[in-house]
C-alpha cells in the first residue's frame, strides 16, 4: 500500500485539538457578539478579479488560483481563487447589497488560504476571526476594533501582549519626505518585513529596490522619532483612537504607537494595528486597520470601513504550549455501560435521560465485560460512568461513578442526571 501524505501547509485536527479550537472560537464569538457584531458567511472561492490587485505585490503572489474546467483547464486558464482573507469578500458583499443598513457591523470566523511558506504558527490553510464595521468614520469604530480584540485576548487568558498602532498616512508622509512618493509601495513592503529580517535586512531590501543611501538614512531617522512633515493629521488620529480605546477599557500600558508598523496590504488607508504576544514566539496574532477605499473598488462609491482579525492557529499553538486549556480530552460527560443484553433497554433509557437534560452521554456500542467498558471510558477521558445491572434495575437505581475521584454511589436515574448536570454547572 502506498504512503499517504497531507498537502504541504495543511493539517488534520483530531478530537482533542478540535475541542481546544472550538473552545477558543466560542470565546471569541461571545466577545464579538457582546460588541454588537452580527455573523456573516462568504464562499470559500471568489472570482479571480475580485481578489487580485487588492493585496499588493507580495500578497497577490500568495493567492491560490483555481483552474477553469474543460478546455480552459488544459490551457492553464484561471477564473476563480480561494479567498486570501475575509475582508475583500466582505467588501464585495457590501457592494452587492446596497440595502444593508450602515453602519454595518459583522463578524466572520472561517478558513482562508495562502500559498505561503509553512512555519511555526503559519499554515497554508488557517482560520481568521474577523470583525469589521462598514460605514462609520475614523475614530470610535477604530477604537472599538482595538477594544474587542483586547477583550477577546483577555477572555482567552492572555495578559502579556502589546497593541501596536500606526497610520498609513504617516507612512505616506515618510515616503514624500525621503523623495519616494512614487515608490511608497516598495518602501512599505520592505519596512513591513522589519520583524522578520531586522533593521539590517530592511536596509538591504531597500537598497535592492533602488533606494539611495541618503534616503535610507533619512527614513531610519524619521522612523526613530524625528518629526515627520505632513504627518500631523495622522498623528492626531492616532492620539484620538488611543484615547477612545482607553475609555472603552483597553489597558493603556498595552498601547504603543510604532512608526515602523506598515501592514503590507495595499487596501489600508488610515490607522493600522497589530497585536503581538510577548514571548509568544509566533509573531503577530491580531492585525487590522482602516480601508476606506476598498468597497469603492466594487461599488463605485466610497464607503468608510475598518476591521481587525485574530489568527486562530497562532493563538491555539501558544495556548497549547502554555497549558492554558483545561485537561479535557473528550466532549462526552457520561459513559453508560451495558451490563448485559437483557439490561440494554435500561441503558438506552438512561443515556436518553442524560441527553434530554443537556448532558453529553454515550452508550457502550460493543458487547464487552464491564471492566473493559470502564477502561474504554477512562482512556477517552470521560469523567462519569453509569452501570445498571439486574439489582439496580429491580431497585430503580443506577450506579454512578466519578472516574476522577474513584467514588461511586447508588441513586435514582433522575438524581444521577441532576448530580452530573450540577457538576457541570459548578465547573
Amino acid at each position: 500500500m502506498s504512503k499517504v501524505h497531507l498537502a504541504k501547509g495543511m493539517r488534520d485536527h483530531l478530537p482533542q485539538s478540535m475541542i481546544h479550537r472550538q473552545r477558543v472560537i466560542a470565546t471569541i464569538q461571545q466577545v464579538f457578539a457582546r460588541y454588537g457584531f452580527e455573523p456573516l458567511e462568504t464562499p470559500a472561492m471568489e472570482r479571480i478579479e475580485t481578489l487580485m490587485g487588492k493585496y499588493g505585490e507580495e500578497g497577490d503572489k500568495l493567492v491560490f488560483k483555481v483552474l477553469k474546467r474543460g478546455e480552459g483547464e488544459q490551457r492553464g486558464e484561471v477564473d476563480q481563487a480561494l479567498r486570501y482573507d475575509l475582508t475583500v469578500p466582505l467588501a464585495r458583499v457590501v457592494a452587492m447589497n446596497p440595502q444593508l443598513v450602515l453602519p454595518f457591523k459583522r463578524y466572520q470566523i472561517a478558513p482562508v488560504w495562502r500559498a505561503d511558506k509553512p512555519q511555526k504558527g503559519r499554515f497554508r490553510e488557517f482560520y481568521q476571526c474577523d470583525v469589521d464595521t462598514i460605514g462609520a468614520p475614523c475614530g470610535l469604530a477604530d477604537a472599538e476594533c482595538l477594544a474587542v480584540a483586547h477583550d477577546a485576548l483577555s477572555a482567552l487568558g492572555f495578559t502579556d501582549f502589546t497593541i501596536r498602532l500606526n497610520d498609513r498616512r504617516l507612512l505616506r508622509a515618510l515616503a514624500i519626505e525621503i523623495d519616494a512618493a512614487d515608490r511608497e509601495t516598495d518602501m512599505l513592503v520592505a519596512v513591513d518585513k522589519l520583524d522578520k529580517i531586522g533593521r539590517d535586512g530592511v536596509t538591504a531590501e531597500l537598497s535592492r529596490r533602488g533606494f539611495a543611501d541618503a534616503q535610507i538614512a533619512r527614513l531610519w531617522e524619521l522612523l526613530d522619532g524625528a518629526p515627520i512633515p505632513g504627518a500631523e493629521a495622522a498623528e492626531a488620529t492616532l492620539a484620538q483612537v488611543t484615547e477612545l480605546a482607553v475609555a472603552m477599557g483597553v489597558d493603556p500600558a498595552r498601547l504603543r504607537i510604532d512608526r515602523t508598523l506598515a501592514r503590507g496590504l495595499d487596501y489600508y488607508t488610515g490607522p493600522v494595528y497589530e497585536i503581538v504576544l510577548e514571548d509568544g514566539g509566533v509573531g503577530t496574532v491580531t492585525a487590522g486597520g482602516r480601508y476606506d477605499g476598498l468597497i469603492g473598488m466594487f461599488s463605485g462609491r466610497e464607503i468608510p470601513a475598518v476591521g481587525i482579525s485574530l489568527g486562530l492557529e497562532r493563538l491555539v499553538v501558544v495556548m497549547e504550549e502554555r497549558g492554558m486549556f483545561a485537561d479535557q480530552a473528550t466532549t462526552t460527560d457520561v459513559w453508560v455501560t451495558v451490563f448485559s443484553d437483557d439490561q440494554l433497554p435500561a441503558s438506552l433509557a438512561a443515556v436518553r435521560a442524560f441527553r434530554d437534560a443537556g448532558v453529553n452521554a454515550e452508550v457502550s456500542l460493543e458487547p464487552k465485560k464491564l471492566g473493559k467498558q470502564f477502561k474504554a471510558a477512562d482512556k477517552r477521558g470521560v469523567r462519569w460512568t453509569v452501570v445498571i445491572g439486574p439489582d439496580e434495575a429491580a431497585a430503580g437505581q443506577v450506579q454512578l461513578k466519578d472516574l476522577r475521584s474513584g467514588e461511586g454511589e447508588s441513586l435514582s436515574l433522575a438524581a444521577a442526571v441532576a448530580r452530573v448536570a450540577g457538576a457541570q454547572t459548578d465547573g
